[in-house]
């Protein structure tokens, strides 16, 4: 049987804590046994936690779009590009506007 262990990190001085409150921390390294009959989060933990933790991570960030933009590669000349710059921010979706305008969209 191979031992597994833990490297715990050392004490470094300059990280908001003494020395002293560094040790006062009683954190034993996990035993060959403890490692041995750790079981996955799944076996331990209730199915609605996982599903919670599901809808918690897809409610986070933009709602997903319809007809959403594509990126692509794209060279246009400077003077171009610095016109619409220019602008300030939102450049990219006044030259998208003016893109549909000219396509006739």
């Amino acid at each position: 049987m191979t031992t597994r262990t833990r490297k715990s990190k050392t004490f470094e001085p300059g990280h908001g804590y003494t020395k002293e409150e560094w040790d006062a921390v009683d954190f034993p390294e996990l035993t060959d046994e403890e490692l041995t009959n750790m079981r996955p989060a799944r076996d331990v933990l209730p199915p609605e936690f996982f599903k919670a933790m599901e809808e918690h991570r897809r409610s986070r960030g933009r709602p997903s779009l319809e007809h959403p933009k594509k990126q692509l590669t794209l060279r246009l000349d400077e003077d171009v590009i610095a016109k619409f710059r220019a602008g300030g921010k939102g450049w990219q979706s006044r030259m998208n506007e003016a893109l549909r305008k000219a396509a006739g969209i």
